[in-house]
């Protein structure tokens, strides 16, 4: 059933139903009470603004060899006889193929035999230039598949960098709830009950979420914003992501750099002020970011309906 569904956690055997309308294709965030969150509608994590077949597609370009095959095509040429790729490292064009040995022209692939002083050598290929609007075509071909993989790893590395921002914020959520327990140092430190410092929990729960978020953003970008429609709704995009980064760092920060002062045991006594004015901004940093992300969702899942009623979709 759409309705029901079982909670994918290993080993868990509750039962989510939703009470909501979801699309065929539309995410809806659900958490089972064990306390694995995941999206309704396809049954994988969680994966916002993107949507589901955007996240399917995103998964397979990831994992499938095409990339690879991309960056053979952009940067070499297969062997004339044995077909093997090969890879232009020196300036001369005289090329010689590891495998079966096959010497030939890098420009025109003809044997290179048949590139003497007749025909001018390294400089004056004759059969390059027969065969010029075919190799300009090739180099089109190139160019575009260079073009392509240079932009899928502009937003790949972005992708994975936020993913493994993620799984370093888990850890340090790990380390103050875990066997380290250094919510219990913090407490003693600070002379603060531990039923006072939830908020820290809480922040660091906001991290994690928007780490996810900010991660699937750049599969929402890459999805929806070619070359061709880069114009105002781009960089509109791109202003809320960049703005949302900005207030996710500052949070990040005070989690791993300014309350691990506090997590020391060496430490010592931190005066209540002090605390104080940390908790005020930790507290502040995490409405802020929490407010601001889920401004981010909204405006994308709606695809960005005030910029586009106001510019139109350049």
């Amino acid at each position: 059933s759409r309705k029901i569904k079982w909670c994918p956690a290993p080993g868990c055997t509750k039962v989510i139903e939703c009470f909501v309308g979801v699309g065929k294709n539309s995410p809806m965030d659900v958490q089972c009470s064990c306390g694995h969150a995941f999206c309704f509608t396809c049954g994988e994590e969680s994966h916002r603004p993107a949507d589901c077949e955007m996240r399917r597609k995103w998964v397979i370009k990831n994992s499938a060899e095409s990339e690879n095959l991309n960056w053979i095509l952009a940067n070499s040429k297969p062997c004339p006889k044995c077909k093997r790729p090969i890879e232009k490292n020196y300036g001369c064009m005289h090329m010689t193929c590891a495998m079966c040995k096959y010497e030939f022209c890098w420009l025109c692939l003809g044997p290179w035999a048949q590139h003497g002083e007749r025909t001018g050598g390294y400089y004056m290929c004759n059969k390059y230039q027969a065969n010029k609007k075919k190799d300009g075509a090739d180099r089109k071909r190139r160019d575009f598949a260079k073009a392509s993989l240079e932009r899928y790893m502009h937003y790949f590395e972005r992708w994975n960098a936020n993913k493994a921002s993620c799984t370093k914020a888990k850890e340090t959520m790990n380390k103050f709830s875990g066997p380290d327990d250094l919510l219990a140092v913090v407490s003693e430190n600070t002379c603060t009950p531990l039923s006072q410092l939830a908020f820290i929990s809480e922040a660091c729960s906001q991290v994690i979420e928007c780490r996810k978020i900010l991660m699937w953003t750049y599969t929402y970008g890459y999805y929806n914003f070619s070359e061709k429609r880069a114009g105002n709704m781009k960089e509109f995009f791109e202003f809320l992501q960049g703005d949302a980064e900005w207030n996710l760092e500052l949070l990040h920060n005070c989690i791993e750099v300014e309350l691990q002062k506090f997590a020391d045991d060496n430490c010592g006594e931190v005066p209540r002020d002090t605390f104080d004015a940390f908790r005020s901004k930790l507290t502040g940093l995490t409405k802020v970011t929490k407010d601001y992300f889920e401004k981010l969702n909204h405006e994308l899942e709606n695809g960005l309906e005030e910029i586009n009623t106001r510019y139109g979709s350049v």
